[in-house]
């Protein structure tokens, strides 16, 4: 039986390129070999596609491969740009298309189509690169309530978050998370932070995976990106949430997926508060480390890593 040639393409110019690097690996160890023949792609932070060690372009690649796996994080990876030349060159992959993508990883455009769909996120103040940043941020100062979360727009891992407690911290927060592009600042809703999965089924429909909570360390005022890939958090799966919780977690995940018209698989992330629970973005290509959240959940489904893998390329494949 012929084999099915898969690229597994990770690395990328983004800020979460050794991420992306061990989601790559992750899927190369637990691809299953007897369906399928991996090839590991590597795209330098350069944009140098490198095959098996060799030099390579993507018009080359199309003629090795029958479909790529993305496993690419973060700006060009996640964007919807990465997506275009797969698509230019007819390749099919896995993962959310081009729009979707884009606005899954815009964080001001997700906000939008949240509140399109009927969920609530928290309040927020998008901070364009060509704004006046300091009558932006007395504006925005006088106007919340401190704490606020600043994020950059278009970022994933919680790179560039911070947590301003004051004007000072604002503006330092605000500075900082401009180097990775447009900045958005939120009300810091107090809760417990939750995720959920969902994986796209052979029949059309879309499954929503056990909710995890998040419980950061003592030190940590939330789910930064070394709590994420340094052990430094406890997770839960599923999370000790009540029954209505975890049924609401599922189900508004699956209204993402579904409204933003996302593929394969999504992760969202949630903060479960007194006042009700509120959407604070959605990943359309989550880590598929050891340590990440997707493989957690499907093994405490009982779903093993391989079988997921086969799953996704098998949507891939029929388009």
């Amino acid at each position: 039986m012929m084999k099915t040639r898969v690229g597994v393409v990770r690395g990328g110019p983004s800020s979460e390129y050794e991420v992306s690097l061990k989601s790559g690996a992750s899927v190369l160890k637990h691809i299953p070999t007897e369906k399928y023949d991996p090839i590991d792609i590597l795209l330098t932070k350069k944009g140098e596609w490198i095959v098996e060690g060799k030099m390579s372009d993507l018009g080359t690649i199309a003629n090795k491969v029958d479909i790529l796996w993305n496993a690419l994080h973060g700006e060009f990876g996640e964007d919807g740009k990465v997506q275009r030349m797969f698509e230019h060159f007819r390749i099919p992959y896995t993962g959310s298309s081009v729009l979707p993508s884009a606005i899954g990883m815009n964080k001001k455009l997700a906000k939008e189509r949240f509140a399109e769909l009927g969920i609530s996120s928290p309040k927020g103040t998008s901070v364009d690169l060509d704004d006046d940043l300091e009558d932006l941020v007395f504006q925005i100062f006088k106007s919340y309530a401190l704490p606020v979360v600043v994020k950059p727009a278009t970022s994933g891992s919680s790179v560039g978050v911070t947590i301003a407690k004051s004007f000072e911290e604002l503006m330092a927060g605000v500075e900082g998370a401009r180097k990775f592009g447009d900045v958005l600042v939120e009300e810091h809703i107090r809760g417990r932070e939750a995720t959920v999965g969902v994986i796209d089924g052979a029949d059309g429909t879309c499954y929503a995976l056990h909710p995890i909570e998040i419980v950061p360390a003592k030190e940590k005022a939330f789910f930064d990106y070394e709590a994420k890939y340094e052990g430094k958090s406890q997770e839960i799966c599923p999370g000790n949430f009540k029954l209505a919780e975890m049924n609401e977690l599922r189900e508004l995940a699956a209204r993402i997926h579904r409204g933003l018209g996302l593929r394969h698989y999504s992760r969202s992330d949630f903060i479960v508060s007194p006042r009700g629970i509120y959407a604070l973005e959605v990943n359309t290509l989550p880590g598929m480390t050891e340590g990440s959240l997707i493989p957690l959940a499907l093994r405490t489904a009982g779903v093993g890593l391989g079988e997921f893998i086969d799953h996704v390329l098998q949507l891939a494949v029929r388009g």
